[in-house]
């Protein structure tokens, strides 16, 4: 099961956020919460699987993200 982990304000630090977490060896979804073909840019959720919640979350605490 996928698990919201952040809320990114804009498609540019999701992206940031999921490279990082990507360096880590975690897998990582991104969903737009807005309707992709009339918006550039919006919140989007990053999602992880719920096994690697903890080791994200201390990721996104030691970055100072």
């Amino acid at each position: 099961m996928w698990t919201v982990i952040y809320i990114a304000k804009s498609k540019a630090t999701a992206k940031r956020l999921k490279e990082l977490l990507a360096q880590k060896d975690i897998i990582v979804r991104l969903h737009p919460l807005y309707d992709a073909q009339t918006a550039e840019d919006g919140s989007i959720e990053v999602l992880v699987p719920e096994s690697e919640v903890a080791q994200a979350h201390e990721i996104i605490i030691d970055s100072d993200f």
